[in-house]
């Protein structure tokens, strides 16, 4: 179910954050669905327990998703227009916080929305 790119730049407990979020959005993953445990993912990736925690722990703090004790974790209810919002503006905040002009994120936007640009 999860792919790691172990050698990636990006941590892995983002990735296994990017990728549950994506399943959501693609509606893989539905309100309710139970994700696997922290050990079995982090057995069937051969990574630490602990950074499979710190995923889901971050997760359940943004309300993606909420832990029952001894049962595991779920995918929380939320509204798709606030979970669209929220994560545009974690986005737009990282780009800024980046370094990136407002002009220039406007310049991008331009060009995706109305220049035909497909991947950037």
């Amino acid at each position: 179910m999860f792919l790691l790119d172990l050698q990636s730049k990006v941590p892995i407990f983002e990735q296994i954050q990017m990728q549950i979020l994506r399943f959501i959005d693609v509606g893989a993953l539905a309100p309710g669905d139970k994700l696997p445990s922290i050990r079995s993912l982090a057995h069937e990736n051969g990574i630490n327990p602990n950074t499979v925690a710190k995923a889901f722990a971050e997760l359940e703090q943004s309300g993606y998703v909420y832990s029952v004790p001894k049962k595991g974790y779920y995918v929380a209810e939320r509204q798709g227009e606030d979970l669209r919002t929220e994560r545009i503006m974690k986005a737009l905040t990282s780009l800024r916080d980046s370094g990136i002009s407002r002009g220039e994120i406007e310049t991008c936007l331009d060009e995706i929305y109305e220049g035909g640009q497909k991947n950037v």
